[in-house]
């Protein structure tokens, strides 16, 4: 697909500086917000209509937040691919409703580790979901847009104002890039302090 209309995206940011403003953007322009959590709570209290993924999912966040988007609701509908029949013929069968726009950010673990917390306080600082969706989305970018820092808002925005709310192929492979990139960096770190707690 060389132009995606944005229509759905599903936003869950650690690092939450001009989120508002972009959800409102979209929101603004006909796009369905679904959220988690801390974010969710966030845009509601901009003023903005949330869908919270809870509600999608028909299931509660457990573990302490360990588990609120492995679900296949979420995953099935940011890993279809919307050019192939099938694919959509099994969404449509499921009632999965595909994602077009996926705004996720990771847990800060750069942070919690300088912090000297000991290693099993360190771990839950690990973001599980976030990195799966990032990575999904990426893979996808074909049917998808990912934007795994705030740092891009600004160009999506422009994209999507330039092109009546639809984004190229060519900035959502530029950015399913700097997403693999992201989250290779991410693993890295993590691997680099497990690797150190144990000498």
């Amino acid at each position: 697909m060389e132009f995606l209309p944005i229509k759905r995206a599903l936003m869950s940011a650690t690092d939450k500086s001009g989120l508002a403003e972009f959800a409102a953007f979209l929101a603004g322009n006909g796009v369905e917000l679904v959220s988690t959590g801390g974010t969710r709570r966030m845009l509601d209290e901009a003023g903005l209509k949330v869908t919270p993924v809870s509600r999608v999912t028909g299931f509660p966040e457990i573990l302490g937040g360990r588990v609120k988007t492995l679900h296949p609701h979420i995953h099935g509908g940011v890993l279809a691919d919307k050019d192939n029949p099938e694919h959509v013929a099994t969404l449509r069968e499921l009632g999965i409703a595909p994602f077009d726009l996926i705004c996720v950010n990771l847990y800060d673990f750069a942070t919690a580790a300088a912090k000297g917390l000991d290693l099993k306080q360190a771990v839950e600082e690990i973001d599980i979901g976030g990195p799966c969706m990032l990575r999904a989305a990426a893979k996808n970018y074909h049917s998808i847009l990912v934007l795994p820092s705030p740092a891009y808002y600004g160009r999506a925005m422009e994209e999507m104002r330039g092109n009546s709310m639809r984004v190229g192929l060519e900035f959502r492979r530029e950015m399913s890039v700097l997403t693999f990139a992201a989250t290779a960096a991410y693993d890295r770190m993590i691997a680099d302090y497990l690797a150190a707690a144990a000498r």
